[in-house]
C-alpha cells in the first residue's frame, strides 16, 4: 500500500480559510514580529478569551513555551517533580533553567501523573511540580494543588496534548499560574509552529512584559529602533503564518474535539482489549493509546494493513542523558507495550471500522 493511501495516524484539518489567511499573509509581506504584533497579538486574545486565562504569550513551539514558562520560577538547583512518559523537552525545560528532574510513576488507567508518587518524592529540595496531561486527559489537578500549597510549590503544566480538554468545568490553561500548549502540525489545534503560555496570577501584566522580552531576544522598552536588553533571552516568538493559521484552527477548535471524543468512544466501545485508553468527557484526544503484546509485530501488521501507529513515548528516564536507578514499573510496562492508533476528524467511518478490526484481529 501507497503511503498516499495509507490511513494517518496524525492529520490536520484545513479547508479554504487556512488557504485564504495564508495568501493574505504572504502579500503583505508582514511575515513576522519579534514585538508580537499583528495576527499573533490577535491570536492571543482569541485563546485567552476561549480558555478564560488571564494572559496569553504566544511562541514558536511547546518546547519554548516550557522553557520560557519555567524561567519565571526559581528552579536553579532545586528539584521538579514530572512524570517520565512525555516528549523529552518536558525534562529538557527543566535542565535549562537549571533544575533537576525527578520522574515518577503515572496512573495506570489514564497515564496521567500519579500525586500519590508526586507526593512521595516531595523533598526539602522541591520547587515545583510538572504535570503532563497525557493524550488530553486532564491531570488530578485537585490533589496536585493540595500538594503543592502544602510545601508551597509551584505548578507548571504541559498541555502539549491538552487543547480544548477541560477540568471542572473549565478549559485547560485556566487552573495554575503558567500553562504550557504545542501547536505542531499533529496537534488538535495545528500550525507549522507554534505554542503559547497562558497565565493565571495577580502579577499576570509583569509575567507577560517579562516572557514578551524574553521571547524575543531579551529586547525591552523598544521605541522605534530603540531598544533595551536587561536579561538573557531567546529567539521564541511566533510568526505571522503560525498566528493567522491559528486563529481559523481556534474557530473549527471545539467541533474537531467533538469529532475526536465520538471516535473514542467507538474504541471504548468496539476494541477488545483490557488496556486501552478510558473514555472521558473532558479529554480532548490528541491521541489514543492502547497496549499490547509483541508490540513490533502487531505494528508491522497494522502498517501492512495500511495502517499508521506510533509508540508515545519511550520514557524519558531510560535515555542516556537522564538515565538513573529509578524504577517507574507502570511506565516501563507502558514504554515497552504502547501503541498509539489513529485519531483525527478526517478518518472515515469506514476507516475506523478497519482500524478496530484489524486491532482485534491482531492484538
Amino acid at each position: 500500500m501507497t503511503a498516499k493511501n495509507k490511513i494517518k495516524l496524525f492529520d490536520p484539518t484545513i479547508g479554504k480559510e487556512e488557504e485564504t489567511a495564508i495568501k493574505k499573509v504572504l502579500t503583505s509581506r508582514f511575515w513576522a514580529s519579534g514585538a508580537g504584533t499583528g495576527s499573533v497579538q490577535r491570536f492571543e486574545k482569541e485563546f485567552r478569551n476561549y480558555v478564560n486565562c488571564d494572559s496569553c504569550i504566544a511562541v514558536n513551539s511547546g518546547t519554548a513555551a516550557l522553557n520560557l514558562a519555567l524561567s519565571l520560577v526559581d528552579i536553579k538547583n532545586k528539584e521538579v517533580i514530572l512524570p517520565s512518559l512525555s516528549f523529552v523537552s518536558t525534562a529538557h525545560s527543566i535542565i535549562i533553567n537549571g533544575g533537576v528532574p525527578i520522574f515518577v510513576d503515572v496512573e495506570p488507567e489514564t497515564l496521567c501523573v500519579n500525586p500519590l508518587k508526586i507526593k512521595n518524592a516531595v523533598s526539602n529540595k522541591t520547587a515545583a511540580i510538572l504535570p503532563v496531561h497525557f493524550g488530553g486527559i486532564p491531570c488530578n489537578l485537585n490533589e496536585i494543588k493540595k500538594i503543592a500549597k502544602k510545601h508551597n510549590l509551584h505548578v507548571i503544566e504541559d498541555a502539549a496534548h491538552a487543547a480544548g480538554s477541560t477540568y471542572e468545568r473549565k478549559k485547560i490553561g485556566s487552573h495554575s499560574t503558567a500553562v504550557c500548549f504545542s501547536f505542531h502540525p499533529v496537534k488538535n489545534l495545528a500550525m507549522p509552529t507554534g505554542g503559547l503560555i497562558s497565565i493565571n496570577h495577580k502579577k499576570h501584566q509583569k509575567f507577560k512584559k517579562l516572557l514578551s522580552a524574553r521571547r524575543w531576544c531579551g529586547i525591552t522598552d523598544r521605541k522605534e529602533t530603540d531598544y533595551d536588553v536587561k536579561e538573557l533571552g531567546w529567539n521564541y516568538y511566533m510568526n505571522e503564518f503560525s498566528a493567522v493559521i491559528g486563529l481559523q484552527q481556534l474557530k473549527k477548535l471545539e467541533k474537531l474535539n467533538k469529532i475526536r471524543k465520538a471516535i473514542a468512544k467507538k474504541y471504548d466501545q468496539k476494541i477488545n482489549l483490557g488496556r486501552k485508553m478510558p473514555y472521558n468527557e473532558n479529554c480532548s484526544y490528541h491521541l489514543y493509546w492502547i497496549l499490547v503484546n509483541n508490540r513490533k509485530k502487531f505494528r508491522q501488521k497494522l502498517s501492512y494493513n495500511g495502517i499508521e501507529t506510533g509508540t508515545h513515548y519511550k520514557p524519558i528516564h531510560s535515555m542516556k542523558m537522564y538515565k538513573n536507578s529509578n524504577h517507574l514499573p507502570v511506565t516501563e510496562h507502558v514504554g515497552k507495550h504502547i501503541v498509539t492508533i489513529p485519531i483525527h476528524a478526517n478518518l472515515k467511518t469506514q476507516e475506523i471500522e478497519k482500524i478496530i478490526d484489524l486491532i482485534n484481529k491482531f492484538a
